[in-house]
């Protein structure tokens, strides 16, 4: 299905606000490793959720849906490294 200029600006719109909307805890996350008031379960939801959005978009038929792959793969990647953080501090380190 052919989609128009304006489908396809609100799609990479959504994707830089859901990226930008992101970005600034896990990266505050990965800089000072502190995960104290942050929820392992939503992390993990949100991880699996991003990747299955992901795959969504590569699976999209005739097209590639790109802004909803490529905004799902870079949050996924973040999500995976909070939760990553969470369960070290969480499980692996003393307090």
């Amino acid at each position: 299905m052919e989609q128009g200029l304006t489908y396809q600006l609100l799609g990479w719109v959504a994707s830089i606000t859901m990226i930008l909307g992101y970005l600034p805890q896990a990266i505050k996350t990965i800089r000072t490793r502190n995960t104290d008031g942050i929820a392992l379960p939503t992390f993990l939801m949100m991880g699996i959720g991003g990747a299955c959005f992901m795959m969504q978009g590569i699976l999209h038929k005739p097209d590639i849906l790109w802004a909803l792959f490529v905004t799902n793969l870079i949050t996924t990647a973040c999500s995976c490294i909070v939760f990553g953080i969470k369960i070290y501090n969480d499980y692996f380190q003393k307090k």
